[in-house]
């Protein structure tokens, strides 16, 4: 009974070992921009007032396609959601880290895409 249990309690640390180490390895490291804006910039489903934001992507561990968009003190998130994968345009800086769309008159810039500082890929939102 002895033997039995050791081996049931010692595949119980493997298995949990093993899933510990893929699900690190997957989830990759989190990355955070700081982006200041001078004029209200609309994300789909919210408006972000002039002034800086912490923009994340893959927090808490999650998929690098999530992007968390919160303030800057990091107390109040104003955006979370899936985002598409995109390459930096080949005439954009790489200090760049935002793309704009076409807004209506009176109303906030769209943000098209956020790029992470000195990356070729970027963050397309899903309006």
């Amino acid at each position: 009974m002895l033997k039995h249990t050791f081996v049931l309690t010692a595949c119980a640390v493997a298995m949990a070992t093993l899933l510990t180490t893929s699900s690190t390895q997957a989830q990759g490291p989190i990355r955070t921009n700081y982006v200041t804006f001078n004029s209200a910039v609309a994300l789909p489903g919210v408006v972000l007032a002039p002034g800086k934001y912490a923009f994340e992507s893959g927090p808490n561990g999650t998929d690098r396609a999530i992007v968390r968009v919160m303030s800057a003190d990091r107390q109040r998130v104003h955006y979370l959601g899936f985002t598409k994968s995109v390459t930096r345009p080949g005439d954009m800086p790489l200090g760049q880290l935002v793309s704009f769309g076409e807004a209506s008159r009176g109303e906030p810039t769209p943000i098209k895409a956020w790029y992470e500082i000195h990356s070729s890929l970027g963050h397309e939102f899903r309006w």
